[in-house]
């Protein structure tokens, strides 16, 4: 019986990139939900990356010719190689960040030894892919100053990361950048969203975020689908991250469980499984199958099982380190107990690959035994150290020689910079003269202007001292045009914006009679804002609802009619009629037979009453005219309604409501239902007393008194 899951890991990798990651992840024994936070779409305008891909098939002599080309990722490598033409160039060298991008360089048919291929370094101890270690493979590649002058031409995405351009460009080379794809928030379906709620309702999981604008992205969806209690569970749940960057960028968003893990899906799910590490039981019960019996190896990775249990329950969840190891008593006395208990387990379906066994236990004596070893080995690392201090002083000697040639070369260029500002100052020079000449010309026009200027300050001045006649005589027109359209058309609304309108102008004026204007313009936006209005947007679309229904009612004469049936009464019993009434027998069949009969006919006819004959005498032709004149009067009353003429709105939907009560069936539902549209704008009423603006037009009167 298959044991349960470890925990669920979601991996927010883009979609249809983690397939190797998910096979490692189920072998491992855990669950895994996909929930991507970055889509890769194609670039909206392509052409600059296809100009930049013709110029890679250059014949080798000619000088413009790339030097080195760089892919940041497995995508800018598919989107790119899916618009080239022809095989890469054998002879032109590519430089990708890690194992990722190499194998897609593979699936495209780049690999060595046919093609350059320059990478960071996998068999370092703790191996970085990223700008940094690339730059420094580009470096050991071409040398110092190997690309100085050179074009290198960065495929990536839109936008990125400028470290990797901006240190090529400082070591000469002429760097140009073209976006092969783009990146966009994905939103998730809602089934994911449920299924994270699940996650954080208690159930363990932790989450794989591999890029920095991932992080972000789960912290803007977080904030739109997730409650306050959800988002604090979130920033507590366990986070791995193969990079530091990307481990920054998540503690910046609030998450404190933090975990780096390397680059590369093994060390990713070596991670999660320290965090989630299998009971001793399990990963005994899992390990026997694959182990001999007979093997001693067998007791230490029990040992290490239940080194593991026993930290997962004896200390809190790490943060950004892996869990504490056990002392050395507790992982001795586990290693006796699950070696028995190893031998008792049952083989299971599914194995777990085994975790490193922990160091056996050693004697004091062997550990004294070592301890000249440790000393030697301490001796090698101090003496790797100052090799690579010596290196590195190396280096940093060759970058400040390097920038001292180039302070030379702009200290030349300056110096000629120079020579050209005196030939130029000696031409200024040769030219004044002849400006001296025109400068006392323009003196005269200047003085003639400045008498035009007073001119003209002293009109402004009169003007200015009229600026409060000219706001009062603006407002009065306002409030004119306000008090017209209030009385034409009732329209409140835009009566009530043209008085504030007024009041803002008044604003910026000062005055006891511009106050009094302003009380009394206050007063008339109360009294507007106080007006009853009426729903003329309601009414207008019952009435649309009953015209669209006109031609669906039924007339009178169009109402259906039940199929007739023929019906007749069972024949009783004649003999025993006949005995009780004391008639012949054969009367009584006879009566039986003729009222039968007459059943039978009357259930073939139907009656039925109609008041008003002309509903009878309607042709099916002038049921189509019908149905139009009650649609005129149906628009006419909506015309009426947003003129506000009360008269003519209910003149037109009495007209309506009589024709549909004349010409249409009354039994059916849906001419009820119209009927009773209209009868509803028929009871709403239009006379609402609109108000005046007397006062604030006396206030502005007054004003202009002088009172």
């Amino acid at each position: 019986m298959a044991s349960e899951r470890r925990a669920t890991v979601v991996v927010t990798r883009p979609g249809g990139q983690s397939s190797a990651l998910l096979a490692q992840l189920a072998s491992a024994d855990f669950d895994t939900l996909e929930f991507p936070l970055i889509d890769i779409a194609p670039v909206a305008d392509d052409a600059p990356l296809r100009a930049a891909l013709d110029e890679l098939f250059l014949p080798p002599d000619v000088p413009g010719r790339y030097a080195l080309v760089v892919f940041v990722s497995p995508n800018a490598i598919d989107h790119a190689f899916s618009r080239l033409g022809a095989p890469w160039p054998a002879d032109l060298p590519v430089a990708v960040v890690g194992p990722g991008s190499v194998a897609a360089l593979v699936r495209q048919g780049v690999h060595a030894p046919a093609h350059r291929v320059i990478s960071p370094s996998t068999e370092e101890a703790d191996p970085r892919f990223d700008s940094e270690a690339l730059y420094a493979a580009i470096e050991a590649h071409f040398g110092t100053n190997g690309l100085e002058g050179k074009r290198v031409l960065i495929v990536r995405g839109d936008g990125g990361r400028e470290w990797l351009a901006e240190r090529l460009s400082e070591a000469g080379a002429r760097v140009e950048k073209a976006a092969a794809y783009r990146r966009v928030l994905p939103e998730p379906s809602m089934q994911k969203w449920e299924r994270i709620h699940e996650l954080l309702a208690g159930k363990p999981h932790a989450w794989l975020l591999t890029s920095s604008e991932g992080v972000r992205n789960l912290d803007e969806l977080a904030h739109e689908h997730l409650t306050a209690d959800e988002l604090v569970l979130l920033k507590r749940t366990p986070v791995v991250c193969p990079h530091p960057r990307i481990a920054e960028a998540a503690r910046g968003a609030g998450f404190d469980r933090i975990t780096v893990s390397g680059a590369g899906d093994e060390r990713i799910a070596h991670s999660l499984a320290a965090l989630f590490p299998l009971d001793t039981a399990e990963a005994a019960a899992q390990a026997e199958p694959q182990r001999n019996p007979r093997d001693p190896e067998a007791h230490a990775y029990a040992s290490a099982a239940a080194s593991a249990s026993s930290s997962k329950h004896s200390s809190s969840a790490p943060t950004d380190a892996h869990p504490a190891t056990a002392p050395a008593h507790q992982t001795a006395q586990s290693r006796m107990t699950d070696s028995n208990d190893s031998k008792k387990a049952s083989p299971q379906p599914n194995v777990t690959p085994p975790l490193p066994p922990n160091t056996p236990f050693t004697p004091f004596e062997q550990q004294k035994r070592r301890g000249g070893a440790g000393i030697v080995l301490l001796w090698f690392v101090v003496v790797i150290l100052a090799v690579a201090a010596g290196a590195g002083a190396f280096v940093l000697n060759r970058k400040f020689d390097r920038a001292d040639a180039q302070l030379s070369q702009r200290l030349a260029q300056a110096d000629e910079q120079n020579a050209d500002l005196r030939a130029k100052a000696d031409q200024a020079a040769s030219a004044t003269t002849a400006l001296n000449t025109q400068i006392i010309q323009l003196q005269g026009k200047l003085n003639d202007a400045e008498a035009h200027s007073q001119a003209l300050q002293q009109q402004y001045q009169d003007l200015a001292s009229n600026r409060d006649d000219w706001t009062v005589a603006e407002v009065e027109q306002i409030l004119s045009s306000a008090s017209q359209q209030l009385q034409l058309t009732g329209n409140v609304q835009l009566a009530l914006f043209a008085l504030q309108s007024a009041d803002t102008r008044l604003a910026a004026t000062t005055g006891p009679q511009v106050v009094a204007i302003r009380k009394a313009i206050a007063q008339d936006i109360d009294k507007l804002k106080a007006t009853p209005t009426t729903d003329l947007t309601g009414l207008a679309i019952k009435l649309d609802t009953a015209f669209d229904q006109i031609d669906q009612l039924p007339l009178s004469g169009e109402a259906p009619i039940a199929r007739a049936r023929a019906q007749t009464a069972e024949p009783a019993n004649s003999a025993s009629i006949a005995a009780a009434t004391g008639e012949p027998r054969w009367k009584v069949l006879w009566h039986q037979i003729t009222s039968g009969i007459g059943q039978q006919l009357s259930s073939l006819v139907s009656v039925r009453r109609i008041d008003n004959a002309d509903a009878m005498l309607t042709s099916p032709d002038q049921g189509y005219f019908v149905r139009e004149n009650v649609k005129l009067r149906l628009l006419s009353a909506r015309l009426s309604l947003l003129s506000r003429s009360e008269p003519t709105l209910k003149s037109d939907l009495h007209a309506a409501d009589a024709a549909l009560a004349r010409y249409f069936d009354a039994s059916s539902k849906k001419v009820q239902a119209v009927r009773d549209l209209v009868k509803q704008v028929d009871q709403a009423s239009l006379a609402v007393a609109v108000p005046n603006l007397n006062a604030s037009l006396a206030a502005v009167h007054q004003f202009k008194r002088g009172g």
